[in-house]
């Protein structure tokens, strides 16, 4: 017997929550019990999230029981995950997956594992709490990583990386609107992003004497979904050793790709991939990473991590295709 586990998500009207809903929704193991809304009540999920049309006959509700499910998603603005873990009673057979930050920098009294699974997928196996990264964290440590895990990460990383309209949430602000984001360009949040504590820890995990300069200027793009970085840095051996240590190190893992050329957002737009790309430049190692903020960055990372959760195949619910025209 094929039994599916019930799932619910708290926080169910934004951009997360759509893309989390369309690939559970086509999950063979999962059932969604119930998504919550105080905002949206009583509304099927459709009229917010028009792509599930014809998909779910679910409504938004802001009554739920925790006892009925198996796995939480938060789906909320920073700081609501935490607030609602202090005021509800938390079964202990209840699974969490926290799409923000409230929980991905370790601190006492967090029992969360930072949700990466290029980077800890054995502990997430085995936890029944996971704190999913950030986007732009995501894209950059995937960049990065196989060079910390061989102590080559050196005083120095340039970052630059650009990001489309839905990595702002669905909220309204000057900077979102199509008139002003439309055929414009602009750097925000210059070397002082949230994201840069989570990179620095998990950076720190692999090469833990790490201590140099993260330089990260991120850029709205005038796109809508996905994230593009470059990263330069000093590195004094060749492009083959680089590219022998990337391929080995992502060998294992489903959804990170190295190729030859330099990627391009349609490539993984819609999809859970991170395709890289290698190349050494005088005395520079070029890095470039490419990304779906909200897939990889956000929700299919979180279906990722569910996967892993229950030891099914880390795929599952995943093989999504590009819109690559």
């Amino acid at each position: 017997m094929n039994q599916k586990i019930n799932v619910g998500i708290i926080g169910g009207a934004g951009y997360t929550a759509g893309e989390l809903l369309r690939i559970l929704l086509n999950h063979p193991k999962v059932e969604i019990l119930f998504v919550h809304s105080s905002s949206q009540q009583g509304k099927a999920i459709s009229t917010i999230h028009s792509d599930l049309i014809g998909e779910s006959s679910l409504n938004f509700t802001s009554e739920f029981s925790l006892d009925r499910v198996d796995v939480l998603f938060f789906c909320q603005g920073h700081g609501k995950a935490k607030e609602f873990m202090d005021s509800h009673a938390i079964p202990s057979h209840l699974s969490i997956i926290d799409l923000s930050r409230d929980y991905r920098l370790k601190e006492e009294g967090n029992s969360f594992v930072y949700g990466l699974p290029e980077l800890n997928r054995e502990a997430i196996q085995k936890s029944t709490r996971v704190a999913n990264p950030g986007c732009f964290a995501t894209c950059i440590q995937l960049g990065l990583l196989p060079l910390a895990s061989e102590g080559a990460l050196p005083e120095e990383v340039h970052i630059h990386a650009i990001t489309g309209s839905t990595g702002a949430g669905q909220n309204p602000s000057p900077t979102t609107h199509f008139s002003w984001r439309n055929n414009n360009l602009s750097i925000y949040k210059a070397f002082t992003h949230q994201h840069l504590g989570e990179i620095r820890q998990s950076l720190e995990q692999l090469q833990n004497d790490f201590s140099g300069e993260l330089n990260f200027i991120p850029l709205r793009g005038n796109f809508s979904r996905g994230i593009y970085a470059s990263i330069y840095l000093n590195y004094p051996n060749t492009e083959q050793t680089a590219l022998k240590l990337y391929n080995a190190y992502y060998a294992p893992h489903p959804f990170v790709w190295v190729q030859p050329e330099i990627p391009h957002l349609k490539q993984v737009a819609n999809t859970n991939k991170c395709v890289l790309s290698i190349s050494h430049h005088g005395d520079k190692l070029l890095i470039v990473s490419a990304i779906d903020n909200l897939l990889k960055g956000a929700s299919g990372q979180a279906v990722q991590n569910l996967n892993l959760m229950y030891d099914w195949e880390e795929t599952l619910g995943l093989r999504l295709k590009g819109n690559a025209f």
